[in-house]
């Protein structure tokens, strides 16, 4: 069911009358509020909700297990995500970005099969520690909070790939980052990271390091390391 742009006061009764609804899209439909009632379309493998003006959503997504694409809950105006969530162990994308959430849930932990997060302009000033199950994320977007460090948690992040942390509060490369075997992409522009560690070097999968608009300057030894190595480096 894709109802994308066309202005609701609520959702039809049809969408909830259709119990074997694979997909539905409510995007930009300017929804206010989102019934319990999706609880019961359990079929549902992809959901979209973003780009409306929802205050909240409500406890019964968690009831919606077969959700396994993707959850699309952006540019929203959530202040908090239910925990029930974490009971979404089949789901491999979700985007909560661009909404003043704060913080983001313990139970986000149990998504064991999250592959993307982005949470991205939500005001985040520190991450749970049970991100770092998700031993099969590959990436995680994190840019525009007031992030000042990570949990050392993330070290069991041993899938990621990409690490974007573009405009956070950053004064160090967070420690957690050097046991985390296959990155490849680590973005700390708009940082206030001054020096580097020497382990940075030894990540073995890093290709590109950014590090645009830092206090980070060019005659680091530790970047001519890099670029002899092969990893793009921007400064």
């Amino acid at each position: 069911m894709n109802l994308w742009r066309q202005r609701l006061d609520e959702v039809p009764e049809e969408v909830w009358a259709d119990r074997e609804a694979e997909v539905l899209i409510l995007a930009d439909t300017g929804l206010t509020r989102l019934s319990p009632r999706i609880g019961g379309l359990r079929r549902l493998r992809t959901l979209d909700v973003g780009h409306n003006a929802l205050a909240a959503v409500p406890e019964e997504l968690g009831e919606l297990v077969g959700l396994a694409d993707c959850l699309y809950l952006h540019d929203n105006r959530l202040t908090a995500l239910p925990d029930s969530l974490g009971r979404l162990d089949a789901l491999r994308y979700l985007n909560v970005g661009e909404n003043p959430l704060g913080g983001l849930p313990e139970t986000l932990g149990g998504m064991t099969a999250l592959v993307e997060l982005r949470a991205q302009d939500c005001g985040l000033t520190a991450l749970p520690a049970s991100l770092g199950r998700l031993a099969r994320l590959r990436e995680l977007h994190l840019r525009g909070n007031a992030l000042t460090t990570l949990p050392g948690e993330l070290a069991g992040l041993r899938e990621l790939r990409v690490l974007e942390l573009r405009d956070n509060a950053l004064t160090a490369v967070p420690d957690a980052l050097r046991a985390l075997p296959r990155l490849r992409h680590l973005d700390l522009r708009g940082n206030r990271v001054a020096t580097l560690p020497g382990w940075l070097s030894g990540l073995p999968a890093l290709e590109k390091l950014d590090l645009r608009w830092t206090d980070v300057r060019p005659g680091e030894a530790l970047l001519a390391e890099l670029a002899v190595r092969g990893c793009f480096v921007l400064i």
